[in-house]
């Protein structure tokens, strides 16, 4: 005899994405507000602040301004000590020094889950300190600053956090919405130029599979965007914040338990770049090279007409994207190209069944689960050809 319990529940998500300016002026009531709608309801809930170490250092007073907040919002906010600044970059998701930090500090602090853990920084350390709170009693309340480019369009308006182990990107991680994302503009004015453009990237990769006119736009005001263009970048950014948040809002598969990436354009080759050189190539930069790659692939097989994706990679390079990295000609000891193991390992993480995502055609999507290596390896020379064309724009720090 068997017996058998079917449990079946739903549990409906939602979280508020803001954008606004100088959040951290005692005078706007945006953070406040959040952490009155996410916090106990009642008094003042307990928050830890944790400060992306980079950004504090571009940012000279910052965690002043940010206790000086706490101060002027004391009726909302419960500051239990000085906000503290941790390793930020991709140093911070190298292991688990940074989600151990969280966890520490939440028990120093007396927190519970019902509390608030505020990150303030770039997508990496978001990722890191993510994934400790996720881990704290099963989840604490996480108030997502994003502070970069990358960040505020992409990484930090997502359900995702996670850690690099043993050169493997994200090997550790969990899907955990956030709270709540603040979006404060003004903070992309401390970037460095070489972290403003390759944020760019995850525009180009949603526009290409999801909104020719978004698409279009980025076209352009490629070169506005290189040029560090405040309103420009704005609207960049919130556009692609809204495209990303709709598909995970509306895609059906929030938590990929299925085995399709669809956001994923360019990335199979992107983590591997990123692998392959240390992370010594920006998430964005990878991701770039990854998307020119995939477009020349794409036009060879008919997904897309060639004069389309030459626009493209002719876009990216004038934002100031690169569209190769030597790397690419590296051989594994079979012969191949060794970034064609990205598909392998992309292939591993999609639970055995491959999943790549290409424009077919320009603003929508097509999910390929096969890719000829030969082909591939082809696309990567047409590549090289384009990039000698192009004389050095376009090609990737080599650091």
């Amino acid at each position: 005899m068997v017996n058998r319990i079917t449990n079946a529940f739903t549990v409906a998500y939602g979280y508020p994405v803001v954008f606004t300016h100088d959040v951290f002026d005692p005078g706007n009531p945006v953070l406040s507000d959040l952490c009155r709608e996410v916090g106990y309801g009642r008094g003042a809930t307990p928050c830890l602040v944790l400060v992306d170490a980079g950004l504090s250092a571009a940012v000279p007073g910052l965690t002043d301004r940010i206790a000086a907040y706490g101060a002027a919002h004391a009726d909302v906010v419960d500051l239990r000590r000085a906000p503290v600044c941790i390793t930020g970059g991709e140093a911070a998701k190298e292991g688990w020094a940074v989600p151990n930090q969280t966890l520490h500090l939440a028990t120093e602090a007396g927190l519970c889950r019902h509390s608030i853990i505020l990150a303030v920084g770039g997508g990496a350390m978001l990722d890191a300190v993510g994934l400790g709170a996720a881990l704290f009693h099963r989840g604490a309340r996480l108030l997502r600053l994003p502070t970069t480019v990358l960040a505020q369009n992409d990484s930090g308006v997502g359900v995702k956090n996670g850690i690099n182990l043993g050169g493997i990107k994200n090997l550790a991680g969990t899907f955990a919405p956030p709270a709540a994302v603040v979006n404060d503009l003004l903070a992309l004015r401390t970037l460095s130029d070489r972290d403003w453009i390759a944020g760019c990237a995850e525009a180009f990769k949603v526009a290409a599979i999801a909104d020719a006119g978004f698409l279009a736009w980025l076209d352009d005001h490629a070169e506005a965007l290189r040029q560090r263009d405040q309103a420009a970048m704005e609207t960049l950014v919130q556009r692609c914040a809204a495209l990303h948040a709709a598909h995970i809002g509306g895609g059906g598969d929030a938590f990929e338990a299925g085995s399709a990436r669809p956001l994923d354009f360019g990335h199979w080759a992107g983590h591997r770049l990123e692998s392959m050189t240390g992370f010594g190539l920006r998430h964005g930069e990878a991701v770039a090279i990854g998307m020119a790659l995939d477009l020349v692939y794409a036009w060879r097989h008919g997904l897309i007409g060639a004069d389309d994706g030459r626009r493209v990679i002719a876009a990216l390079r004038r934002c100031g994207l690169p569209i190769w990295h030597d790397q690419l000609e590296r051989r594994a000891a079979d012969g191949q190209p060794a970034v064609l193991a990205g598909l392998d390992d992309f292939q591993q993480h999609l639970g055995g069944v491959l999943h790549v995502t290409f424009p077919s055609p320009l603003g929508q999507r097509r999910e390929l689960t096969a890719i000829d290596r030969r082909a591939m390896s082809a696309a990567i020379a047409e590549l090289r050809d384009l990039q000698a064309a192009g004389s050095t724009e376009g090609r990737a720090p080599c650091k």
